[in-house]
């Protein structure tokens, strides 16, 4: 079982930046493939980034590809999301994810889900 809590969202202007963290809670969080995934008002929920057990391997949706960069540290059981010139259309609750393997990663199924926390980029 991981659990997961998200902070650093909140309100920045457009071209600003923010600093998202995932902290987990469990001894085999280094074994979980992990991702960051968004939903906007009105909209499904999609994929933004997801990085490898190993930290090597990252991966990210087109439309934040050079803007966001996605890490961890699996000392600290964390993982981060750094979130370069936003834009309002990044404006969404971001959720913090894991996945029980690769395959399952790869192919956007995630089993543990952080509460999520709020993005807002004003124009």
């Amino acid at each position: 079982q991981v659990q997961l809590v998200e902070s650093g969202g909140g309100l920045v202007q457009a071209g600003g930046s923010l600093s998202l963290s995932c902290a987990a809670s469990g001894r085999t969080f280094s074994s979980f493939p992990m991702g960051w995934l968004r939903q906007a008002p009105g909209k499904e929920r999609e994929f933004v980034a997801r990085v490898s057990w190993g930290g090597s391997t990252t991966f990210y949706t087109d439309s934040v590809k050079g803007r966001f960069t996605i890490s961890r540290d699996n000392a600290k059981n964390t993982v981060y999301l750094q979130m370069n010139n936003l834009k309002p259309e990044d404006t969404a609750v971001y959720y913090c994810a894991a996945s029980k393997s690769v395959l399952r990663a790869t192919s956007g199924l995630y089993d543990y889900w952080g509460q999520g926390t709020q993005v807002t980029v004003s124009s």
